[in-house]
């Protein structure tokens, strides 16, 4: 388990630690992972091989080649995390991180400059995506978000997998 921002007697290390079958990723209100399970890190990327101000959801999406190929659904995935951003920037519009945030993805991509342009705010709290992993092919997994007591600010992302299943098997294949 590696944290790069964790919070003393928060338990969700230990949690996270403990969860050594699914992915499993702590996320900070702008979208910054916090936290990673192995199998997270199996699935994605290691995020903590990045630097500090990188390890971020939506620029993974948008300046990461790799997330493009990953995920089946890209394009709805994407369109998500944009609306997430925005439902957080409609909370705090004048965060000057945040604004630097959109920056490199504004510039790179112009899907998220159209949605970013939108609007469009997104909160997740469950469902299921599709994805096409370079080393064990597809896998079907589902997610459930939840926001620790006491932490609004961060989301706790929680992946599950269909017993028995052929996503299940290529979920420990890539974890092992």
């Amino acid at each position: 388990m590696r944290w790069q921002n964790s919070r003393r007697g928060s338990g969700l290390s230990g949690c996270l630690e403990n969860i050594s079958e699914v992915p499993a990723l702590l996320l900070g209100h702008r979208l910054d992972v916090l936290a990673t399970n192995r199998p997270a890190r199996a699935l994605y990327l290691d995020f903590d091989a990045l630097p500090v101000e990188e390890r971020n959801v939506a620029r993974y999406m948008f300046l990461h080649e790799a997330a493009r190929d990953l995920y089946v659904d890209w394009h709805e995935t994407a369109r998500e995390i944009v609306g997430m951003l925005r439902l957080y920037a409609s909370h705090h519009p004048h965060d000057p991180q945040l604004a630097r945030l959109v920056e490199a993805p504004s510039a790179a991509d112009r899907d998220f400059r159209r949605w970013w342009a939108d609007h469009d705010v997104f909160l997740p709290k469950h469902g299921v995506k599709r994805y096409q992993h370079q080393l064990v092919g597809e896998l079907t997994l589902g997610f459930e978000a939840f926001t620790p007591m006491g932490e609004a600010d961060q989301t706790l992302g929680l992946y599950t997998v269909e017993p028995g299943s052929a996503s299940q098997q290529a979920l420990r294949r890539l974890v092992d």
